[in-house]
């Protein structure tokens, strides 16, 4: 007996000497980028009681906390302007942790389905467009840096989850988010500063598998019992609650700049305004989490696809929903995706053309976020419209005093009184706007612009930025 009574006491040793050792989440480690110039949050877990002091190596500063009844602690240091210059910070419980080769920059979270967990190196059967070129280019880009979250389902929100920081690299390259390096390379470019990304996603997830236990009981009647839910969803990707708690949730105290969201063809089919609604609910909610209520959030629209029949519209209208979103969130931008996929990719929702996305979010970013306003970075949209007799006539927004073709637009639909589309031929008059005909339609009421699952437009402003589809009915 006084053998095991022996044992017993020192495994409840080694576990209060494990307890009390410090521990730092892996989100927080060797290689990462701080937010520059702001008050950055630290934490992770200790004894109860335990001080627990931090020396970062730019300043003669030192900043304490002690961790609370449950181990935990957390405190801001603050960091400097962006640099190359290696950093490193040093926590002290008693004995000292420091993490090394820090560098403070800009660091942008990267969420969302397949699209944005696309790597650079594609997927199977799905390429991405330069990948060679981009292999080889990204040598001069090693203050890129990136982490990967292990893409796992809880139940409850996880703390902490193994992770690690990598430098971009003909080595690593391809083995980040397409969108989200292509949008880093732009924004490296034109700063010429460390930018770091986040990136916490999985394919084919629907906008309420990232949304909380609070928003699915107030904006859905999702069931958040773990069988309830198993069984509802056997592709555990579609499962609500799940992906938010296990994937995004470790990384909600990382201080960052903003967050590019590429996320909505898992939602193709909704009805009303229900992902407007929901996706409105979690820019928010992520707001919240990071204790930033103005946090940019720029996303992608969902690029043309079969979805059964190119012919559709369920694609059409889940872009309205984006749009529709996009005026609903504060300070969110949407970018527009409809001329970059190829006529053959009609059944691949994966284009290939990532280069474009990527750019397209930074130009965002650099226009309102770094003070670049000469940056063209908004989409053409539609403004208003009217028809006399055969002819309709259409006026833009956003179009920076210039479109890309007078002659030769595509996409243009219009109809009469029985709701029928026809396609319709369109070209720039400098008085009149754009005006659209059809022989098919002699008394047009409505006008419709690649409101279709698969329809690729041609029409774009001064940046080159592509007209975003749109409809005058709402039938």
């Amino acid at each position: 007996m006084n053998r095991y009574v022996g044992l017993l006491l020192i495994c409840l040793c080694f576990a209060q000497s494990s307890w009390a050792k410090l521990r730092l989440p892996h989100l927080l480690s060797d290689g990462m980028v701080l937010q520059q110039q702001t008050d950055v949050r630290l934490w992770g877990w200790d004894e109860p009681g335990t001080v627990v002091k931090v020396t970062p190596s730019w300043s003669d500063q030192t900043y304490q906390t002690t961790a609370d009844s449950k181990g935990e602690f957390m405190l801001t240091v603050r960091t400097p302007k962006a640099s190359y210059k290696s950093l490193s910070l040093t926590f002290d419980d008693g004995e000292q942790t420091v993490l090394k080769n820090i560098l403070a920059g800009e660091v942008w979270v990267c969420a969302g389905q397949s699209n944005m967990n696309m790597t650079l190196r594609g997927f199977a059967n799905c390429p991405v467009e330069g990948y060679n070129d981009e292999i080889i280019a990204s040598k001069h880009f090693p203050y890129i840096r990136f982490v990967k979250m292990p893409r796992l389902m809880r139940m409850k929100p996880l703390k902490d989850t193994k992770c690690s920081w990598k430098a971009v690299s003909p080595n690593t390259a391809d083995d980040c988010s397409a969108v989200a390096y292509f949008f880093a390379k732009t924004l490296s470019q034109a700063l010429d500063i460390p930018i770091g990304l986040i990136q916490a996603n999985k394919g084919g997830t629907r906008v309420e598998s990232w949304l909380n236990e609070e928003n699915l009981r107030k904006y859905t009647d999702e069931s958040l019992d773990s069988l309830s839910i198993v069984k509802r969803f056997p592709n555990d990707y579609n499962r609500t609650l799940m992906w938010g708690n296990g994937t995004f949730a470790p990384i909600v105290n990382f201080t960052v700049k903003g967050i590019i969201y590429y996320q909505g063809c898992s939602n193709v089919g909704d009805k009303g305004d229900q992902y407007s609604i929901r996706l409105k609910a979690l820019a928010d909610q992520w707001r919240t989490d990071f204790r930033e209520p103005t946090l940019p959030f720029y996303f992608v629209q969902i690029a043309p696809y079969y979805y059964g029949d190119a012919n559709g519209i369920d694609g059409a209208l889940l872009r309205e929903q984006q749009l529709k979103a996009s005026k609903s969130i504060a300070n969110s931008v949407l970018v527009g995706t409809n001329d970059l996929v190829y006529p053959w990719e009609v059944k691949q929702i994966h284009p290939r053309q990532k280069r474009q996305v990527g750019q397209r979010l930074a130009c965002v970013a650099l226009n309102r976020n770094y003070g670049m306003k000469k940056i063209m970075c908004y989409s053409a949209a539609y403004k208003s419209s009217y028809f006399v007799g055969d002819t309709c006539f259409v006026r833009l927004s956003n179009d920076y005093g210039a479109l890309s073709r007078y002659e030769g637009m595509e996409g243009f639909e219009l109809a009469g009184s029985d709701r029928v589309f026809h396609p319709a031929k369109a070209y720039f008059d400098k008085r009149k706007g754009i005006v659209v005909t059809s022989p098919d339609v002699p008394h047009p009421i409505a006008v419709r612009y690649c409101f279709r699952n698969f329809l690729i437009g041609n029409v774009s402003n001064a940046a080159g930025l592509p007209l975003l589809s749109f409809r005058s009915d709402n039938w």
